[in-house]
């Protein structure tokens, strides 16, 4: 018997790293909250969109060109970005990958991020700057579940490329990447403090001719 397994999706997981890791996160975790209390456009789309916490997606959402500070995250991105490119095999000679948004997200206790996608982007991504015990995980969806039309349900022990729903814990420091097509989300969950992400996407360009 011949089985071949076809159409693989990536999910990319690294350590930022860096010896100044901590108080870079220290200082991220303190732009984060100065943001939530400054940006009343923030707060106020966060309102209707993002309700118990506070995202600046609504109104500060290419923060990597205003601040130093998201743009060394950016320049500490962009290896672990090309890295994923490259596992994904997609041909990227004459071709240059970019950042394009970039934005803070600051979640208490109890707080839904619906599933989404993120359209218009190639790869997208998650940076976690401070994650209390017990925060919620990103669960992503099986792509395919559209097209699942008479299939029975899967057993409990499934390996976890089988599965329907695939959650990966969130941990302060780890920088997640994911093709920007792919469905996910973070579910409630109980815990005490705040749990501080930073959410960005990129896309790709040809590079101009010489």
């Amino acid at each position: 018997m011949a089985i071949r397994a076809l159409f693989p999706t990536l999910v990319y997981r690294e350590s930022l790293g860096g010896p100044d890791i901590r108080r870079f996160n220290l200082d991220m975790a303190d732009e984060c909250r100065s943001l939530a209390v400054s940006d009343a456009a923030g707060r106020q789309w966060s309102a209707q969109h993002y309700l118990g916490g506070y995202t600046s997606y609504g109104s500060l959402d290419r923060l990597h060109l205003v601040t130093s500070l998201f743009a060394r995250l950016r320049r500490r991105l962009d290896p672990h970005v090309k890295a994923f490119a490259r596992a994904l095999h997609y041909d990227l000679a004459g071709r240059s990958l970019a950042m394009t948004d970039c934005w803070a997200n600051v979640m208490p206790a109890g707080v839904v991020h619906s599933l989404h996608l993120h359209p218009t982007s190639f790869v997208s991504g998650t940076y976690y700057v401070e994650v209390p015990k017990g925060a919620g995980a990103l669960k992503f969806e099986d792509p395919r579940l559209v097209a699942h039309m008479a299939t029975p349900p899967r057993r409990a022990d499934a390996p976890e490329g089988f599965r329907s729903f695939v959650s990966v814990p969130a941990k302060a420091g780890d920088v997640v990447l994911f093709e920007s097509w792919l469905r996910h989300e973070v579910p409630p969950a109980r815990f005490s403090g705040e749990r501080i992400s930073i959410s960005f996407n990129y896309t790709w360009s040809e590079k101009p001719s010489r």
